[in-house]
């Protein structure tokens, strides 16, 4: 029998633009709700970063981040996660200050470097409302740097405060990363795996590329692992239907993609869940509620099983 999917919600991120679509949320107050509107469709996670008020840029703040906790924590028991990752434009310090000051349940860790090719956005999108905006996507020399060094540092430092890893494999090298730390005792399973496809310098998002990190992590992890999949731009919902109907779990949002379908901007992250829960209907899945999720992913608010 297939267990519930368990949904990542990411409502903002550091890839997306303001300019880019009017609905995605910038001040933490906008984060927030959109968080919350995600809950509430069936989102037991919430992956969050941090935005400038101003202009959209992202930032570390850990100010900004409480505000985001402040109103979240009051009105949903979501489990939280929060990013490591940042932006590829940050220092290693700069990026891991907020899970290190506000100690979430779960902290993305991407498991390694990579190119990061933005550039094919400005294809379609053209007209930007703040210059950082295009500077930004238009790097070709953009790399997101996590060495070895690093993820021992992130993994040493958050472990110690009980915090576990959603961790973003964005190629097959990532998963042979994840299972050196796994034999180095670093990492604890269950192993939370976000198979991350279809970003230019990564692996990309045809069945073929998903299988093929399926098989890899199950020949490497066992049954010591959660699957879940999160699908750039248009692969969004299809290759999150793949993975629920393989019995994996999702990830959507519009740090992820921005669209509803052809040609058609995603007016909230909220339709985007509604759509993986009506995937999962139709595959007779339900969708996991935060506790089962904590107990599945041995998260540090996991209630005692015998309460």
């Amino acid at each position: 029998m297939l267990t519930n999917a368990i949904v990542t919600c990411a409502p903002t991120g550091a890839i997306h633009t303001p300019s880019m679509s009017p609905y995605l949320p910038v001040t933490p107050e906008q984060i927030a709700e959109a968080s919350l509107a995600a809950a509430e469709a069936g989102a037991s996670i919430v992956h969050l970063h941090a935005r400038d008020p101003r202009d959209g840029r992202p930032l570390q703040d850990v100010g900004l981040f409480k505000e985001i906790l402040a109103v979240i924590q009051d009105r949903a028991d979501v489990v939280i996660n929060i990013t490591t990752g940042g932006s590829p434009h940050m220092t290693v310090d700069e990026r891991i200050r907020p899970a290190i000051e506000l100690a979430p349940e779960l902290a993305s860790l991407n498991m390694g470097t990579m190119n990061f090719g933005l550039f094919p956005m400005l294809n379609r999108f053209h007209e930007f409302k703040h210059e950082w905006e295009r500077t930004h996507l238009a790097n070709k020399d953009l790399v997101f740097k996590n060495t070895y060094a690093d993820i021992e540092r992130i993994l040493n430092v958050c472990s110690d405060q009980g915090t576990r890893f959603e961790f973003e494999c964005y190629d097959t090298s990532h998963l042979y990363n994840l299972a050196h730390f796994l034999e180095r005792g670093l990492v604890k399973p269950p192993l939370f795996v976000q198979t991350v496809v279809g970003l230019l310098g990564g692996i990309g998002s045809d069945v073929e590329d998903l299988l093929h990190m399926r098989r890899t992590a199950n020949r490497l992890f066992g049954d010591e692992w959660e699957w879940s999949v999160l699908g750039a731009g248009a692969a969004q919902v299809r290759v999150a239907a793949m993975a629920l109907t393989l019995g994996g779990n999702a990830r959507v949002g519009l740090e992820d993609s921005l669209w509803d379908g052809p040609g058609e901007l995603a007016e909230s992250s909220k339709v985007q869940v509604d759509r993986v829960r009506t995937v999962a209907a139709a595959l007779h899945r339900g969708l996991a509620d935060p506790g089962e999720a904590r107990q599945r992913l041995r998260l540090r608010g996991a209630a005692d099983p015998e309460d």
